[in-house]
């Protein structure tokens, strides 16, 4: 990087990475989107009616049925809309009757819990305790009750650590005690889970969290010998050949799994969808004396970032022909980092607002360009 001059937060070099800002940006966004429901708050609460937990224990060995992994960006509408889609349908026409989540184990058993009552107060307890994450809206309690209502024998499983262990962890120990079931299993994996999310909150550790959740979906899919199961996790976790958000080279959840399950274990990208966008409105750009549409597709908030406030995306239509032959930079922007979805053969618009009130303008194709194994958008200059 060059120290004595500001670069635009859109500049990646070939052997340098100069989107720092762009690029953390999109760390944030794959960090909130493998931590839903991660908040942690600790309002005293009683145990609602007693009910009986919902699962009863099978002891297998190697789990052999398939696994189907979702990737997903939490709490977006269209993505839950879909999740529930594909749900159904292996719920209806499958006979699939567990459903894996990105949440902790006793907030899984405590949904089952709620799956056999005559209410939503458990789920409304659950749901507030999901504040400040993105699972806290109410699309995401709306797909948690759609499942009651069409699949009412679906059975959670909780495979992530133990987030809210000190709310809807212990508020779940206290229904057990009430219920006579501290030598259960349910007791035992609580007071596991609650440990596990004690050791991830108090170290920051993304390796410890990615392993246990390794760890605890094996155990509960190899509990089900030949079932079948669905799970939906954050798209960070369900790369059958990534790495773990947060690490340099930890295989990541699926990616671990698929060492253990081979192929029986599938995964699909759902995160996408929430790039699947219109524009908002069309200007007019002039690039090298002619007139383009320009499609508008918002802006990326830079704030928090040194010297950078915003940046703002078009999309030129119909100018790739024309600019294809000019001077390229070897400078990169993965796809990820763009507000919607990109296609070969493409032109777009990047202004960079700066905190000074400046304003670096930046223009990039879609040639094909693939930068550190990503598909990404190369800079060409057009003076």
């Amino acid at each position: 990087m060059n120290n004595e001059k500001p670069i635009c937060p859109a500049k990646v070099k070939a052997k340098t990475i100069l989107l720092q800002p762009l690029l953390l940006l999109l760390i944030i966004v794959l960090a909130a989107g493998s931590l839903a429901g991660c908040s942690n708050s600790a309002e005293g609460k009683t145990p609602s009616k007693p009910l009986q937990p919902a699962r009863a224990t099978i002891v297998a060995a190697q789990a052999s049925g398939s696994i189907y992994l979702y990737g997903e960006a939490h709490g977006v509408a269209k993505i839950l809309d879909k999740e529930f889609d594909i749900w159904s349908e292996y719920y209806h026409n499958e006979g699939m009757r567990h459903l894996f989540v990105e949440l902790s184990y006793f907030t899984a058993e405590y949904l089952n819990v709620w799956m056999l009552s005559d209410n939503d107060d458990i789920l409304d307890e659950i749901y507030e305790d999901w504040k400040g994450s993105p699972s806290y809206n109410p699309d995401t309690k709306n797909f948690y009750k759609q499942i009651k209502s069409e699949c009412p024998e679906t059975i959670f499983h909780g495979t992530d650590v133990g987030h809210q262990y000190d709310s809807t962890g212990s508020l779940f120990l206290s229904y057990l005690e009430a219920n006579g079931l501290t030598e259960s299993e349910e007791y035992t994996l609580t007071k596991e889970a609650i440990q596990q999310g004690r050791l991830y909150y108090k170290n920051d550790d993304n390796e410890y969290r990615e392993n246990k959740m390794t760890e605890n979906f094996i155990r509960e899919v190899d509990k089900l010998g030949n079932e079948s199961i669905m799970g939906i996790y954050g798209s960070a976790h369900t790369v059958l050949d990534g790495i773990a958000y947060g690490t340099d080279s930890l295989p990541c959840m699926a990616n671990q799994l698929r060492e253990r399950y081979g192929e029986n274990i599938f995964s699909e990208d759902l995160s996408w969808m929430t790039k699947d966008i219109e524009p908002s409105r069309v200007d007019y750009i002039t690039l090298k004396g002619k007139e383009y549409a320009a499609s508008y597709f918002g802006k990326q908030d830079l704030t928090g970032f040194k010297d950078y406030d915003h940046l703002e995306f078009w999309r030129l239509e119909n100018a790739y022909e024309d600019v294809k032959t000019l001077p390229l930079v070897e400078n990169y922007l993965p796809y990820d980092n763009y507000p919607m979805l990109i296609e070969t053969g493409q032109v777009f618009v990047i202004d960079c607002y700066k905190t000074d009130g400046s304003v670096e303008r930046e223009y990039y194709l879609s040639g094909g360009q693939v930068w550190n194994g990503l598909s990404s958008t190369q800079q060409f200059t057009a003076d």
